[in-house]
C-alpha cells in the first residue's frame, strides 16, 4: 500500500505535465505542418528571419520567394513562419477613409 501510495505524486506531476506542456506543443506542432501543407504558390508568407516575399515556385522542400520586381529566394519550406494572405482568400478590398469621408460629405451636400 505505501508504495503505490508514494507513486500518486508522480502520476500528478505526470499529468500536470502532460495538459500544460506536451499536449499545447503537439497541437501547436499540428497545426504548424498543416499550415505548411497547405500554402500554394501566389501566397504572401514571412519567414522565420523576417523576410516578406510571395511564393513563386514550390516543391516538397523548396520554396522559392519573390521578394521584389527583379529578386528570387530560395528556403526551405521549415523556413516560413506564417502565411499573410492566402491567393484563395483574398478578401474584398475595403474603401480607403478619404474615399469614405469624400462619399459621405457628397451624400451631406446632397
Amino acid at each position: 500500500m505505501s508504495g503505490a501510495a508514494s507513486l500518486i505524486p508522480f502520476i500528478l506531476m505526470f499529468a500536470v505535465f502532460y495538459f500544460l506542456l506536451i499536449r499545447p506543443q503537439q497541437r501547436k506542432s499540428k497545426q504548424r505542418n498543416s499550415m505548411l501543407s497547405a500554402i500554394k504558390k501566389g501566397d504572401k508568407i514571412v519567414t522565420i528571419g523576417g523576410m516578406h516575399g510571395t511564393i513563386v515556385e514550390l516543391t516538397d522542400d523548396i520554396v522559392v520567394l519573390r521578394v521584389n520586381d527583379t529578386m528570387k529566394i530560395t528556403f526551405d519550406r521549415s523556413a516560413i513562419n506564417t502565411v499573410v494572405s492566402s491567393n484563395a482568400a483574398i478578401p474584398a478590398a475595403a474603401p480607403a477613409p478619404a474615399a469614405v469621408k469624400e462619399e459621405q460629405a457628397e451624400n451631406i451636400k446632397s
